[in-house]
């Protein structure tokens, strides 16, 4: 195992990290390339200033997976994965692009939002299904987009310290609430209404999922699924961070193969 990546995952993604466990030995490296590789997509929008800033960020992403070579602790791992062809480019482009939507936040309905969600989060676990030697590396993506889904809510609080709401403009408008009102009060009844339609959209994925099969050699790939169950279910009752409960879970099920 990359030690140094398995670090950065294991710090700054800890859910995908405990599931990347579940992997196949020989290709455990590349999904934690991968989840570094995320984190460093979210950062993008984190640490810059400014929307184009990000945008410069996501570019320099974008020109490594398209093949430039670039000296750097998640680049370098990243680019040995997709010329050993564990992970694809045409599976990690559309997770840039969805990155790119996000810097903006800018969702006009519920059907734009649903398809970034299914872009970005369902299009990663699409990469790591694919990294796995999935036959059908698709039927991960509504797995991955539940996960997406739970975690949005979970980071309510954060994106909106940070001045972002990620919710689109039909679905507030339907609670009375601007995407500035939501930012400025999250915990509101309104606001709490409208995160209520959106752990519905979650639990809409999931149950989508339920009707996929990944095959076991695939499993960690779909295994935060498990943790976005309980997220979705207990809401908005979440445990930061995650206690014994929500990790034996996920042990229970990369165990079964079974998400």
């Amino acid at each position: 195992m990359n030690d140094a990546i398995a670090a950065l995952v294991r710090r700054h993604d800890p859910d995908r990290f405990l599931t990347a466990l579940f992997a196949p030995p020989d290709r455990r490296d590349a999904l934690l390339a991968l989840y570094a590789f995320n984190h460093e997509l979210a950062r993008a929008r984190e640490v810059a200033s400014e929307p184009p800033l990000a945008l410069i960020r996501l570019q320099w992403w974008r020109e490594v997976v398209e093949g430039e070579a670039k000296r750097h602790e998640v680049a370098s791992p990243l680019s040995a994965a997709i010329a050993a062809g564990l992970l694809r480019p045409a599976d990690l482009l559309p997770v840039i692009e969805a990155r790119e939507t996000e810097v903006y936040g800018d969702f006009e309905t519920v059907a734009d939002w649903r398809a970034w969600v299914l872009t970005g989060a369902g299009g990663l676990a699409v990469a790591a299904a694919a990294g796995l030697g999935a036959p059908d590396p698709e039927a991960a993506r509504p797995f991955g987009a539940g996960y997406g889904v739970a975690g949005l809510l979970r980071a309510t609080g954060v994106l909106a310290a940070q001045r972002s709401c990620l919710l689109p403009r039909d679905l507030l408008d339907r609670h009375g609430l601007s995407a500035e009102e939501f930012i400025d009060d999250p915990g509101s009844e309104p606001a709490r209404a409208a995160l209520m339609e959106v752990r519905r959209e979650g639990q809409a994925l999931l149950a989508q999922a339920g009707r996929s099969v990944v095959p076991r050699n695939a499993i960690a790939a779909v295994l935060p699924a498990v943790l976005a169950r309980r997220d979705l279910a207990r809401w908005p009752a979440v445990e930061v961070p995650r206690r014994l409960g929500d990790r034996l879970a996920v042990v229970f099920a990369g165990l079964a193969g079974r998400a």
